[in-house]
Order: structure tokens, then C-alpha cells, then sequence
């Protein structure tokens, strides 16, 4: 078979397998459409009432962190977003482009949990902590209290 016989006959199977080589190398290695892709882990909270479990997504780049929860349309009790960060620091967040309403735990670096607010969907008022944290749990607004966690209680941050 000579190649232009080849290509004749075979040319858009080819080209439609080598469109699916690249579509999935871009959506799942260099992620081409601008949303951001997350690792999964199982979060431990240490409660007054005891152990609780959260899944959550971690963003611990800036990238992550700027994206965060946006453009979502559900966010289920029990799941949420751990945002990490390299230093202590003054925490600043706000609902830009935020479709959900949400709770967020502000953490000191042991993973003690210092303040929780909730936030209102498209809010930009900055959602200030009152000391420095090292991290910042968001999941759906009173899911905390739902959750009997509050001030003082602890996050596993032993994997960060």
C-alpha cells in the first residue's frame, strides 16, 4: 500500500486519534482550561465531641489559592477546600466570583483553629483574620456548627 493510499483510507481515523492524544494531554496534563485541578485528601478535625472527617481539596500553590472555591455551583456537607500556606500571616478572602455561601476556619500552623466567619456568595469584603494563620478551611456556611466544631478545636495538618 503506497502512503497516499494509506492516508486516503485511514487519514481521519488518524487524525481524530491523534485530537484525542492531545485533548487529554491537555485537559489532564497542563490543564488547558483554566481551572485548576486539586489533590483529594481526608482531613481529621480533633472536636470537643471527637474525631471528625472532611474531604477536602488542597490548594497550596498560588494558583490553587486563586481559584479556590470560584465558578462552583455545590459544595456538600462534609467536603470543602484546605487553602495552605508557606508563613504565618494575616489572612485576607473574599466571594469574588463565589456562587455558594460559605463558612471559613481561619488555623495557626498546628493546626488549632483560631476564628471562623461565615461569607456570603459574590461578597467582596474582605474576610479578615484577627492573628496569623497558616490555614484556611473553607466548606459550606454552618457546616462547622452542623459539624460541632468551633474555636480551639484541631486540624490534622500533619500531611501538609
Amino acid at each position: 500500500m503506497r502512503i497516499s493510499d494509506f492516508r486516503e483510507k485511514y487519514g481521519l481515523t488518524i487524525s481524530f486519534i491523534l485530537f484525542l492524544v492531545i485533548f487529554s494531554n491537555c485537559s489532564v496534563l497542563s490543564n488547558c482550561s483554566g481551572e485548576e485541578k486539586y489533590e483529594r485528601v481526608e482531613l481529621i478535625i480533633e472536636s470537643a465531641g471527637g474525631p471528625v472527617i472532611v474531604m477536602v481539596e488542597v490548594a497550596n500553590t498560588p494558583e490553587q489559592r486563586e481559584q479556590g472555591l470560584m465558578h462552583r455551583k455545590e459544595l456538600k456537607d462534609g467536603y470543602g477546600m484546605i487553602f495552605v500556606f508557606e508563613r504565618d500571616q494575616i489572612m485576607s478572602f473574599w466571594m469574588k466570583n463565589t456562587l455558594i455561601p460559605l463558612s471559613i476556619a481561619y488555623a495557626a500552623q498546628d493546626g488549632r483553629i483560631l476564628e471562623i466567619h461565615d461569607m456570603q456568595p459574590g461578597d467582596l469584603t474582605p474576610v479578615r483574620s484577627s492573628r496569623s494563620a497558616r490555614y484556611a478551611l473553607e466548606v459550606p456556611q454552618g457546616w462547622f456548627d452542623r459539624a460541632g466544631i468551633a474555636p480551639g478545636d484541631r486540624l490534622d495538618v500533619s500531611g501538609f
